[in-house]
C-alpha cells in the first residue's frame, strides 16, 4: 500500500487546521508595534468612496489620477490615489485576491503601474472580517496572503474597513494585518477604521497603524445625521480631547474630504479644509476630481492653508474658546508661530474677538497676522483683534510674534 511521506502528512494537517487566532485576529497575547517610519506628515490624496462609491475602475481610477497631476493638486502635495470598496472579483484555488475582471481587465498591478508612472502613489481598500461592507471578500485569514498580493501589486497605502468582523478583537486583528504588512516586504501605510467605536486612538499606534478613523463615515452636510454619518460639526466635535493621541506617524482620521461633492456651500467646503488642516488631519479628497470647478480646485490646493495642515511639529489643534456659535480654535506651529480658526457655527453674522491671552500670549506683544484664504497679510495688531465672520463660516489666520523695536 503506497505510504505518504511524513512531512507530507505534517503539511496537509497545517493546511486542512483553522486558522490560528493569532492570524485571524482572535485572542493573542498583544505587544506594541514600533513605528514604521512611514506617514510622518498626515497622508494627503483622493479616495474613490465619498463620489463614485461602487462605480470603480481602472478606467475610472487612472482619469482621477491624471486630474490630480493636471489640477496643480499633485504640485500642492497629493500623491495617494486610492481605490475604495468594490474593485474586488474574488479569490482563486490558490486563495489570491483577485480583482473584477470586467472593471479592472489588466488587472490591478496594471492601475498601480499608471499611478506610479505619473510620480503618485497608490492605494487599496480592504477589510478584517469575512466580507467588506459591500459584501466583497475580506482578508480575515488572508492577511499575509493579501499582503504579499499587495505587495507585488505596489501598493503604497491600505484602507482596512470593519465589517462583517464578528468574534474579533479590533486592538488584535489590526496589528495582525500590520504584521503582514511589514513582511510583505514594501513600506505600505496603514489605514485603520473601526470608525472610532473601540477608541483606536488609545491603541492604533501600538497596533501599527499610521492613522485611525475616529467617527462614524462623514456626511456631506454642515451638521446633523444620516443613517449611520454625521454632518461635518458633529465630526469635528468628536475631536475634541483626541490631540494627545496624534503626531508625526500616527494620525487621528476625523474621515475624508466632502470638497466640491455638492452639499454644501463653498464657504463651508473651506471651513472643513480649514478645521481639518487644523487637525493636522489626512487630507483625502472624495469629489470628482477631472471634473471639478474652480473654486473647488482653490479649497483644495489652497498651499498656506495645506501647509498648516503639513506642519512639522504635527501637533493637533484644539478650541480655547466656544461662546454659543462662535469658536476659536488654535495649533501651535514651527518657528513658534500659531494658526488660529474663527468659527461660525450660526446662520447669522458674528463679530469674534480674537484676544492674545487665548494664545497663550501678554496682550502687551505686537503680532503679526496673515489671513490664509485672502492670502493678505494684516496690521501688525497688540492686545487683540475683532473679526466678522460670515455666517457657517471660517477666518483662518497664522499669527507670528512682532519683536518690539529697542527704544532709541
Amino acid at each position: 500500500m503506497f505510504r505518504l511521506p511524513r512531512i507530507l502528512i505534517v503539511l496537509i494537517v497545517l493546511l486542512l487546521a483553522p486558522v490560528p487566532a493569532a492570524l485571524a485576529g482572535g485572542a493573542m497575547h498583544f505587544h506594541a508595534r514600533p513605528a514604521d517610519g512611514l506617514a510622518l506628515a498626515p497622508p494627503m490624496g483622493w479616495d474613490s468612496w465619498n463620489h463614485f462609491g461602487c462605480r470603480v475602475s481602472a478606467r475610472l481610477i487612472e482619469r482621477e489620477a491624471q486630474a490630480m497631476v493636471a489640477s496643480g493638486m499633485k504640485a500642492a502635495g497629493y500623491r495617494y490615489v486610492i481605490i475604495d470598496d468594490c474593485w474586488q472579483g474574488g479569490r482563486g484555488a490558490n486563495g489570491n485576491i483577485y480583482p473584477n475582471p470586467k472593471l479592472f481587465p489588466r488587472g490591478i498591478k496594471a492601475v498601480a503601474d499608471y499611478v506610479h508612472s505619473l510620480g503618485l502613489k497608490f492605494g487599496i481598500y480592504s477589510d478584517a472580517g469575512d466580507r467588506t461592507c459591500q459584501g466583497r471578500p475580506g482578508s480575515r485569514g488572508h492577511e499575509y496572503q493579501d499582503a504579499l498580493q499587495y505587495a507585488r501589486w505596489g501598493v503604497d497605502y491600505l484602507k482596512y474597513d470593519w465589517c462583517h468582523t464578528g468574534g474579533l478583537n479590533p486592538r488584535e486583528a489590526y496589528a495582525t494585518m500590520s504584521d503582514a504588512l511589514r513582511a510583505s516586504g514594501r513600506p505600505i501605510v496603514f489605514s485603520l477604521c473601526d470608525w472610532g467605536v473601540r477608541k483606536p486612538w488609545r491603541w492604533g499606534a501600538a497596533a501599527g497603524g499610521n492613522l485611525w478613523r475616529t467617527t462614524p463615515d462623514i456626511w456631506d452636510a454642515w451638521r446633523g445625521r444620516h443613517g449611520f454619518s454625521l454632518g461635518m460639526l458633529n465630526i469635528l466635535d468628536r475631536q475634541v480631547g483626541l490631540a494627545k493621541y496624534a503626531g508625526p506617524g500616527h494620525w487621528n482620521d476625523p474621515d475624508m474630504l466632502e470638497v466640491g461633492n455638492g452639499g454644501m456651500t463653498n464657504a463651508q467646503y473651506r471651513a472643513q479644509f480649514s478645521l481639518w488642516a487644523m487637525l493636522a488631519a489626512p487630507l483625502i479628497a472624495g469629489n470628482d476630481l477631472a471634473h471639478m470647478n474652480a473654486a473647488t480646485r482653490a479649497i483644495l490646493t489652497n498651499r498656506e492653508v495645506i501647509a498648516v495642515d503639513q506642519d512639522r511639529l504635527g501637533i493637533e489643534g484644539q478650541p480655547v474658546y466656544r461662546h454659543g456659535n462662535a469658536e476659536i480654535w488654535v495649533r501651535p506651529l514651527v518657528g513658534g508661530r500659531e494658526a488660529v480658526v474663527l468659527l461660525n457655527r450660526g446662520r447669522q453674522p458674528l463679530h469674534i474677538r480674537l484676544r492674545w491671552s487665548e494664545l497663550g500670549l501678554p496682550g502687551y506683544l505686537p503680532l503679526r497676522l496673515r489671513d490664509l484664504w485672502r492670502h493678505k497679510d494684516l496690521p501688525v495688531a497688540t492686545h487683540g483683534v475683532t473679526f466678522e465672520v460670515a455666517p457657517t463660516s471660517v477666518i483662518m489666520l497664522t499669527e507670528t510674534p512682532e519683536q518690539p523695536r529697542t527704544p532709541g
